[in-house]
């Protein structure tokens, strides 16, 4: 099997025409780059690659990477075999969403638990900073991306709660910290849909500028 078709095998199905799944065909000579994340870092993978074109193999991971919970469990499909000279990573986003008591998603208004306590996402976090540094990369952590208040399911006060204990995580370690929260919090509602934590086409392009420009910053 070819190494494109490996990558696509990688790729769960739902994924596989969307163009930031799209294979990457490393040129040589050149430092690879992996993006880790959730669906906000699918957003800005096209925007990364394509100001870092020429200057790096930027992939991603083969899937949406959600919580902690989940890239911890995927951790060796999420890494695969590349050496990589920088790993740019975030979760957030999932960790906070509130569950009610059957394990569903909180109904619009209502307010539940949050997926991953928040205890249990700093110990997460200290865990992933371990195993990604057996890589030997450079690590960036992006802080989580603000939500608008009345978003179903998240508060913005969790979104600040999380992104401190993240921060101390990261400073113990000496990890540096890309923060596309306080790129984003000013210009919230020109950069996001209504009530929605994802971001529009031209609020994916702010935050690719900002991770490719942290990225060069570290290659150079």
């Amino acid at each position: 099997m070819s190494e494109s078709e490996l990558w696509y095998e990688s790729v769960p199905e739902v994924f596989r025409d969307w163009p930031e799944f799209a294979f990457v065909e490393d040129l040589p000579d050149l430092p690879g780059v992996l993006l880790l994340g959730d669906s906000i870092s699918m957003s800005y993978t096209r925007p990364v690659r394509q100001r870092l074109e020429g200057i790096a193999n930027v992939h991603r991971v083969p899937d949406n990477g959600r919580s902690t919970r989940f890239v911890l469990a995927e951790f060796e499909r999420f890494l695969g075999e590349k050496p990589w000279k920088i790993i740019h990573f975030n979760c957030g986003i999932h960790d906070i969403t509130q569950f009610d008591e059957d394990g569903e998603v909180v109904e619009e208004g209502a307010v539940g638990a949050q997926q991953v306590p928040l205890a249990e996402y700093k110990a997460n976090l200290a865990a992933l900073v371990g195993r990604l540094r057996t890589t030997k990369a450079i690590l960036i952590w992006a802080s989580t991306t603000p939500v608008q208040e009345g978003t179903r399911a998240r508060s913005s006060a969790d979104v600040v709660r999380y992104n401190q204990a993240a921060a101390t995580v990261m400073a113990d370690r000496g990890i540096l910290v890309n923060d596309l929260y306080a790129l984003a919090l000013p210009r919230m509602t020109a950069l996001q849909p209504p009530l929605n934590v994802h971001f529009t086409e031209a609020g994916a392009a702010v935050l690719g500028e900002r991770v490719a420009a942290v990225i060069r910053e570290q290659l150079d």
